[in-house]
């Protein structure tokens, strides 16, 4: 079919003379349109032995390419193709063009080649920049360990400057979206950008080991707390002092203290208020399970009132050694009926723990947790309770002492007394020593 279309449109593709004349610049500047290439085809048809060589020839020149091996390497196009250049001036045309049309190939393929190299280089370079890249600590924040607290009121912008990915982040977050997840990360020294923009992401925290301490108060408890926790100390201080919520487990305000049972507990540093208090009760019953509950039972006392009577002997010594002592004197004193008359709750009734030296004038005020004035133990804990505490009036010594008095050498350690003449004998030897030293 190609070939009877070349064959029969020759005549009306070529002026007819262009093939006789053989001369490309005539024949463009007398303004033919037509193909110098096509002109006179049925008259090439005769000097060819094949016809199907003929029409891939002009197929081929009509296009202004370089012919198929086959075409070439043909005796009898040969002959053909030497009859058509009978003119020198067209076939150095010819091929003038066609070496012209294969440096202009070869120079876009360079330049394609080029580009493509330069952009295989960069991607490489980015994606080294992007995913190789390690975050480098100084080594202060090695030793201290570095960390990236995201709280409630971060947004993306904060996390990027608190990540300090610089625009990495903008990368990362192009590729993987981002939606702040609050937590502790800790920041690894020498791990890639991209690990810490994915724990950043999938809120892939660290737990932090909280302390739980042995404070004087519930508002130094929050404050201690918040420090260590995303939680604000004003809403831990006022939960604390909500009867409805510290009701919700179990205990008052004023019972309170008891729940806390001073130890270490690893938690995340996001968590939540209530789940907090969860795991407070949580641990508080593993506390007493294992043995405690049974023992505060043999000496008639609650883990609560146990927990009351360990905040009295935590602050009448900070020995650990002579707190059993102390819990065995206020044990007897409670079984006879007596009055405590713990100084620590006076302390606690005005308020002021800062007091050195108790006097008769503070004795006097009219509060429930003055033991010189209310029988028994005080609504609740006047400190949270050591374990030290706790498992001294577990372990509470057998003795006859009923009367205590802190030793003239001031070494934190008590005298202890059976009679009150004795007890006197000791209070008078305390008291000289406060005058010499000039504590009023």
């Amino acid at each position: 079919m190609a070939a009877e279309w070349f064959f029969s449109g020759a005549s009306e593709l070529s002026c007819g003379t262009c093939f006789f004349c053989c001369d490309v610049w005539r024949h463009e500047k007398r303004g033919c349109n037509c193909n110098p290439f096509l002109g006179r085809r049925a008259e090439w048809r005769t000097r060819t032995a094949d016809p199907r060589i003929t029409n891939a020839l002009l197929y081929q020149l009509s296009q202004f390419g370089k012919p198929s091996a086959k075409v070439w390497q043909n005796l009898e196009t040969a002959k053909l193709l030497g009859a058509f250049f009978a003119s020198k001036r067209t076939f150095f045309y010819f091929c003038a063009s066609l070496e012209q049309k294969l440096r202009m190939k070869k120079k876009i393929l360079l330049v394609l080649f080029s580009v493509a190299a330069v952009a295989l280089v960069g991607v490489g370079v980015l994606s080294a920049m992007l995913l190789q890249h390690r975050v480098v600590l100084p080594s202060a924040a090695m030793e201290e360990g570095a960390c990236i607290y995201i709280d409630a009121d971060d947004d993306v912008d904060s996390v990027r400057a608190k990540s300090a990915l610089g625009w990495r982040f903008d990368w990362y977050a192009r590729l993987m979206d981002f939606r702040p997840r609050t937590g502790r990360y800790v920041v690894d020294d020498g791990m890639r950008s991209l690990d810490l923009y994915r724990r950043l992401r999938n809120g892939q925290q660290s737990p932090v080991q909280l302390v739980v301490p042995s404070v004087r108060t519930l508002d130094r408890l929050a404050s201690r707390l918040s420090a260590q926790l995303m939680l604000d100390s004003a809403q831990l201080a006022s939960a604390f002092c909500d009867t409805t919520f510290t009701a919700e487990y179990g205990y008052s305000v004023a019972t309170l203290p008891a729940l806390f049972v001073p130890n270490t507990y690893e938690v995340y540093w996001n968590i939540g208020l209530s789940a907090l208090m969860r795991r407070m009760v949580q641990e508080n019953a593993r506390f007493w399970d294992g043995g405690r509950r049974a023992k505060a039972e043999a000496i008639g006392l609650s883990p609560v009132e146990v927990s009351t009577l360990a905040s009295i002997v935590d602050e009448e010594t900070a020995n650990d050694g002579e707190k059993p002592m102390i819990a065995g004197l206020y044990l007897n004193r409670l079984r006879r009926g007596m009055l405590l008359q713990a100084d620590p709750t006076v302390k606690f009734a005005q308020g002021d723990f800062a007091l050195r030296r108790i006097l008769y004038s503070h004795l006097d005020v009219d509060n429930p947790y003055n033991t010189y004035r209310y029988a028994g133990l005080p609504p609740g804990p006047i400190r949270i309770p050591s374990v030290a505490g706790l498992d001294a009036v577990l372990n509470a010594v057998s003795h006859p002492y009923i009367y205590m008095c802190a030793k003239e050498d001031f070494s934190g350690t008590h005298n202890f007394a059976v009679t009150l003449s004795e007890h006197m004998r000791n209070a008078r030897r305390y008291a000289r020593a406060l005058n010499e030293r000039g504590i009023k």
